[in-house]
């Protein structure tokens, strides 16, 4: 992994020249300050793929532990357990307060680092709540987007009702300033840097590195073109037309997203590329060799057009990004866990 490193560094170092911590940050961060000791409970996001790395600096030195509840984004919050995730706060909340009384009204604060997914849970709860409750009226809507820093205000939802309970969205926030130069390199792949401050390209090679130092791609092996071939093959000696073979293919795969044949040709050129592979990996100049022949080869795989030349390779890193981080390309834990947790 020394090579991969070396590579995070290198994008962290790109990272720290500045642009993502400006004065609306700041000022979320002071405003958020403000609010915490009047709320009732803080809900800390944290992203699954870096539960470190995405901690909220600001809560290390939170008083009360009892009023702080960390959640696992980006990989466990199915629409089952956002239900059972309202219901264990709404249990919270009232036994914070110990009271019979369930006309006291409760804040509970949404807290994280930038695009980890605060305003697409609080919609969710923020929906759920009132359907629960049977309540009738216009739905609110925190912005939510793809891109980290949409959210500039702190907004209010109900998500509860006897006791009224109220779920606050803040905006995302970072520390001004991070150590560890390989933490930026995890943001930036993750989404919690905008892109455009370190490179897509730059982003992507970090990934490819991490893909080629991983087992992950093994799981793609089904896909080389030998058995895409005799697949085709066998299709075709059913009599099958191009059209009528689309449409089976099509009619195999009705509602799941990660079977698109694009994503498949993708997978199928990650295997082979790295299968095939004469060098080591943990050699920075192998590594390099091995993600600048990914790119050549990705570029087919997107079908994209050969005269764009340079461009062609942004194009990729944009494309295979998307698939990273929508995980369509496999689940990876970026941060190094302690064996105990």
């Amino acid at each position: 992994m020394a090579a991969t490193a070396k590579l995070a560094r290198q994008i962290g170092a790109l990272a720290t020249r500045g642009g993502w911590y400006g004065p609306h940050m700041a000022a979320a961060s002071r405003a958020i300050a403000e609010r915490l000791p009047l709320v009732d409970l803080v809900l800390e996001i944290r992203d699954a793929r870096i539960p470190l790395s995405s901690e909220y600096e600001q809560l290390r030195n939170y008083p009360s532990s009892s009023r702080r509840i960390i959640v696992m984004n980006k990989m466990d919050l199915a629409n089952r357990s956002q239900i059972k995730l309202l219901n264990f706060l709404l249990a919270r909340v009232r036994e914070l307060k110990r009271t019979n009384d369930f006309n006291y009204t409760a804040v509970i604060m949404l807290i994280g680092i930038p695009n980890v997914g605060k305003s697409a849970l609080a919609n969710s709860l923020h929906q759920i709540g009132r359907i629960s409750a049977a309540e009738k009226g216009k739905l609110k809507h925190a912005i939510v987007s793809p891109n980290p820093g949409e959210t500039k205000d702190i907004s209010s939802l109900k998500i509860g009702s006897h006791p009224n309970v109220y779920v606050l969205d803040t905006p995302g926030v970072l520390p001004p300033k991070i150590l560890d130069t390989e933490i930026y390199s995890k943001l930036a792949l993750t989404g919690s840097i905008r892109d455009c401050l370190v490179g897509e390209r730059e982003i992507a090679q970090y990934f490819l590195a991490l893909l080629n130092s991983s087992d992950e791609y093994k799981k793609w092996a089904k896909l080389s073109m030998n058995v895409n071939d005799r697949t085709f093959l066998d299709l075709k000696v059913e009599g099958l037309s191009s059209c009528e073979l689309d449409k089976k293919q099509k009619r195999q795969y009705p509602t799941d997203h990660t079977q698109d044949f694009m994503v498949h040709d993708v997978r199928r050129t990650l295997f082979e590329t790295i299968s095939s592979f004469d060098g080591n990996v943990q050699v920075g100049e192998d590594l390099s060799r091995l993600i600048e022949t990914q790119f050549t080869s990705l570029r087919e795989a997107f079908q994209i057009p050969v005269e764009l030349d340079e461009e062609a390779q942004n194009k990729a890193a944009t494309k295979l990004l998307n698939l990273y981080r929508t995980g369509r390309l496999g689940h990876y834990t970026l941060d190094s866990l302690p064996w105990h947790t």
